[in-house]
This record gives C-alpha cells, structure tokens and sequence, in this order.
C-alpha cells in the first residue's frame, strides 16, 4: 500500500493517547504466561509484533484472550507457571518480530522440549548470533539452521548455569534473554554491558518476586544480578501498559516542526532508559514539558505538552543512543528542519533493523532535498531551519514501519498543495496500525 502526505501548511492541534508500549506489551505477555493464575492486560499494543508473541505463546498452550473489560479492551492471560509450557507442534512464527524472538531464545532454552524458531524473510536476515553466543555459554543448545547465526533457530531444551557475561552492546533483548534463562538457570547470572539500556524487564522481574539486582560499576558500565527462582509471583490485576514513546515521538517531532503547533500527548511512558528523545530534543531548543508525572504499574508516565519551536543541530552519540535507538529515524527528520548541522554516531546498530535505518533515512532526505552525508555509524545532517524547502519524492519504506512514519511527519513540511509518496505504508500496522487515523486527527 502507498500513502500520500501532503503539506498541511496550518498548525497542528488537538490531543492524542498513543497506543500501548511494544516493549512492555511483549514482556508482559511471556512474563504472565510464567506465572500461575490470570492477568488482566490493559493498554496492550495490538500491532503485528506483539500478536507474533501471542502466536508463539498459544502454540505452547498459553490461553490468550482478548475481551471488553471494564474500562475498555484487555487481555485476559492464564499463566502456566515455569514450568507449564507444552511442546510446539509446529515452527513458532515470530513474523517481523526481533523482541518476540530474541526474548524467546532465552525462554526456551531451558524448557523440556524442542523448538524452532522462524518468521519472514526480513527477520531471517537479522543477526541472531548476539544471543546465540551467550546462551551457549550458558549450556544451550540452540544453533542456526543455516549456520550464519540467522533464523530458523533450533533450540534443544536442556538444564543451563548462570553465567557472568560481558556484553559488546547495550542491548535490552540480549539482557533479557539471559535473564529469562536465568530463572531457570543453576545459580546466579550475571550481565554487564557497556551502558544503560531499557530495563523493563528487570522492573517487571523483580515486580514478580525474582531476586535482580541493578547497579552502575565504577567505569560507568552496568551490571544486572539475577537469582533463579521455584515460582513468580503475581503482577497487580489489571496490569497497566503506558503509552509507547516510540510511538509518541512522531507527534512529538510534528509538533516541534510545523509552526503553530500545539499538542498534548497523554499517558506516555518516560522510563529513563527510554527518554533519550525529550533529552535531544530540549537540547535542541524543543518546547516540552512534562504534567500530570506518576508512576503506574513501576513505569513512569507523563502528559507531554509540545509547542512548536526553532530547533537548531546538535550531536547524539555514546551512552545516548540505547536510550533512543528506535527514535534516531524521526530525530533524523526533525534535523531536516532544524538549523545547522546534526551529527548521528555511534548508533551503527540501526543497520541491523527492520532494515538499514541508516540507508533508508539517507536515502529518503536526499530525494527531499535535504543535505545528508552517510556514515559507517550514523549520519550527518545539514539542517536549513526555516529555509527548508523540500521536493516531492517517492520514499521507499523497506517495509520499515519507523521509515514510514518518519517521512509521514517529515512530509507536512511540504508545500500546501505538494505531496511526498510513502511505498510500503501499511508497515506501520507492526507498532502503530492506527497511525494514520491518528494523524489525520491532529492534521
């Protein structure tokens, strides 16, 4: 499917709930199947990743069900304890999903039976060695079919040991499919990385009764603890999912750049490990701020108001990038329009996406105009602020959900009257299928 975006050329008002959190929707899906007893899910994210998880899940016997609750829709769960999970009958089809993949690595390595692991043709080019590697150690048996560290994974259950594992990268997939190990795990497992990445996992863990311990070691690297235990405890009924930031920075970013603009974005999660993009764009020159701060279900969560504002360059890089890794597509956009240059580094990881976001994003600036340099490990963007005047283009997506909204939010800067075509859009339906319904709301 094609979308066109045409130039507004008026402000953008109004509010918007943005949908549930990916990450926390897939935790807590495999999290509650490993408990004993029902949980209520409400705020979950019904986008195509997290319903792989919830394929997978059912294949092993897990009930799922989804059901009007009494303050709107929500999952009902009934969890089959650690040990409760039944053998697939067929390959557990985890679609476009790497979360629901990774993260079940680390689960069904130590489960009593056999597995395979698959899914489309983008995920099969994803690189699953990052966790291979630790999981092996870790006495699993789990290998690529194709011998290039790719899915199809197969993965023969077995006991395991804790480790103490050294991570290259701040990742929060490979830290929690060590930890999902762990539980099961003879002894303590132990897991460094080089920075602060999302640690929902550890919160909902240790919400469930796990021992976690979480500290930041002397030379700045972080380190997580983790004890095996017999049996979780139960999450409060009903859990709670907080809004996606992912999902709220493209109308964060269409605020900031369209002038005018005045949004207010409820019930948006800003955990610290995933508020990186507030950081930049405040550093940037970018009008927002936080009301109504709680904390619900151990998350934090905010009201983010945002006034459009005269952005100007700057430099994302080192301990910044875990905290905003799936944001550095739209704060690509936003430095489109900001003055002055904006250097992207350290953040080569994104090649290893849904697709080469460092490519896609170049690419897609450069049919619109805009001055981009690629590099290795990011890219560096000369902003015309105000003076920005862009073309109409063809964008390609590759089948990319986060290329295509991206541009979706670049695309208002448009002349009134001009488009930017967007192949490939119905990718959004992986993080955000009501993405566009939700634009022309506040458009």
């Amino acid at each position: 499917m094609d979308q066109k975006i045409y130039g507004k050329g008026r402000a953008l008002r109004g509010e918007l709930t943005v949908p549930g959190d990916k990450s926390i929707s897939h935790r807590a899906l495999m999290l509650s199947a490993l408990t004993e007893g029902e949980t209520r899910i409400r705020g979950f994210l019904y986008g195509a990743d997290c319903i792989s998880t919830i394929r997978c899940l059912r294949e092993m016997g897990v009930s799922i069900e989804s059901r009007e609750g009494e303050s709107g829709p929500e999952l009902l769960l009934r969890g089959v304890g650690l040990r409760g999970l039944r053998a697939p009958e067929r390959i557990l089809d985890c679609g476009n999903s790497g979360t629901t993949m990774r993260l079940l690595s680390g689960l069904l390595s130590a489960q009593r039976f056999d597995s395979v692991l698959s899914g489309d043709e983008s995920i099969r080019r994803r690189p699953m060695g990052r966790v291979i590697r630790p999981l092996t150690e870790m006495g699993a048996d789990i290998f690529s079919e194709r011998g290039d560290g790719r899915a199809p994974l197969h993965i023969h259950g077995r006991a395991l040991r804790g480790i103490s594992y050294e991570s290259p990268l701040a990742s929060a997939q490979v830290k929690s499919a060590i930890l999902l190990a762990g539980l099961y795990a003879e002894g303590e497992s132990r897991v460094i990385e080089p920075g602060l990445s999302r640690d929902h996992s550890e919160r909902m863990l240790r919400s469930l009764g796990v021992p976690i311990e979480s500290r930041t070691l002397f030379d700045g690297r972080t380190e997580i603890r983790l004890r095996p235990v017999e049996r979780l405890a139960s999450f409060p009924n009903p859990l709670f999912i907080p809004g996606d930031i992912s999902s709220a920075a493209y109308f964060l970013t269409a605020a900031l750049i369209v002038p005018g603009s005045e949004l207010l974005l409820r019930n948006v999660g800003t955990n610290p490990t995933r508020d990186g993009i507030l950081e930049v764009y405040r550093s940037m020159g970018g009008d927002i701020s936080s009301e109504r701060n709680r904390i619900i279900a151990g998350e934090e969560v905010s009201d983010l108001r945002v006034r459009h504002s005269k952005l100007h360059g700057t430099t994302i890089s080192g301990a910044l990038i875990p905290r905003l890794i799936d944001e550095l597509p739209v704060i690509a956009a936003a430095a489109a329009a900001a003055e002055g240059e904006t250097l992207i580094k350290d953040a080569a990881d994104l090649r290893q996406k849904e697709s080469d976001r460092i490519s896609a994003v170049a690419e897609g600036l450069r049919a619109l105009g805009v001055s981009v340099e690629e590099r290795e490990d990011g890219m560096r963007i000369l902003g015309q602020g105000e003076k920005l005047s862009l073309r109409e283009a063809e964008i390609d997506s590759r089948g990319d959900h986060r290329i295509a909204m991206s541009f979706a939010v670049l695309g208002l800067l448009e002349e009134p009257g001009s488009f930017l075509r967007i192949h490939g859009s119905d990718c959004i339906r992986i993080s955000y299928p009501d993405f566009f319904s939700d634009f022309e709301k506040i458009c």
